[in-house]
């Protein structure tokens, strides 16, 4: 009983949790063992000490944009014994966008495949790296404050052919505008791809990754340790842009999350009184 107490008092678990896809779950824990466990749709999450409060854990879930609308259980094992709490998964309503982008973008030549290949499993194997060390002990911040001119998990279609959903969360930056690490971390990409053009990624721990795609110039270098506000780029129109501006993308245990929803619940928690 002691154990149901400690969850329910500190999760505040008396009622199911809702979220919608492409969000992501995030709440604290009190007082639990370092080897506890959260399951969700088969994924084991590690509670991770909070940075601020002594004796707290924070629990980030991402729900992937393609998971379908309804209850799941959530699993919490502490020395051999389980409870389960209900989550319901609610679709979100995401906007619908036609892109007009250059026709390599969309069709490559067989000569970029290899490349794009290679790109691609490289990000994937570093995305599925989580990190046993918290880089940040504080909230984090956007790093730039302009309009939004594409949200997360906006469906497209490009050029009438390709269709995709939007990772992340696009900002109108003219080329050149200096853009900043949304918190502390060590850069584990920074390098030109195909599809992203100037790219940066920041490992912040335990599986959190911020991204900033489409960079005119990158001014770091992959095992850089960044601090929170340092300038790591410029924005451009590299890779698959239909004009200059900074796509800001959150990744956490390998799943795209709306970068914006992230941020405002992580900070909720991390801000203390």
């Amino acid at each position: 009983m002691r154990l149901l107490a400690i969850f329910f008092l500190f999760v505040n678990f008396l009622y199911a949790f809702e979220v919608k896809n492409g969000k992501s779950l995030i709440f604290e824990l009190q007082n639990i063992d370092k080897n506890a466990k959260i399951t969700f749709l088969n994924k084991t999450h590690k509670p991770i000490k909070h940075p601020k409060k002594e004796g707290y854990y924070l629990v980030i879930i991402p729900i992937d944009y393609k998971t379908e609308a309804k209850e799941y259980s959530l699993e919490y094992t502490y020395q051999n014994k389980k409870v389960t709490q209900a989550v319901h998964v609610k679709k979100e309503n995401y906007p619908k966008e036609q892109l007009s982008v250059e026709p390599s973008k969309v069709k490559p030549p067989k000569k970029y495949l290899d490349r794009i290949h290679k790109e691609y499993e490289e990000a994937k194997k570093i995305y599925a790296t989580s990190t046993d060390k918290l880089y940040f002990n504080s909230p984090f911040i956007v790093g730039i404050k302009t309009q939004i001119t594409s949200e997360f998990g906006s469906a497209r279609v490009y050029n009438d052919v390709l269709k995709s959903y939007h990772g992340g969360v696009d900002f109108r930056a003219k080329e050149g505008t200096k853009i900043v690490a949304i918190n502390h971390g060590k850069v584990v990409i920074a390098s030109e791809r195909y599809y992203a053009g100037g790219s940066v990624v920041i490992d912040h721990g335990f599986g959190i990754y911020s991204s900033y795609f489409h960079l005119s110039k990158v001014k770091v270098k992959k095992g850089d340790l960044v601090e929170q506000n340092q300038v790591i780029a410029l924005s451009g129109k590299s890779g698959r842009v239909t004009g200059p501006h900074l796509h800001l993308g959150i990744k956490v245990s390998s799943v795209n999350v709306d970068p914006l929803d992230f941020i405002n619940q992580i900070n909720a928690l991390l801000a203390l009184n």
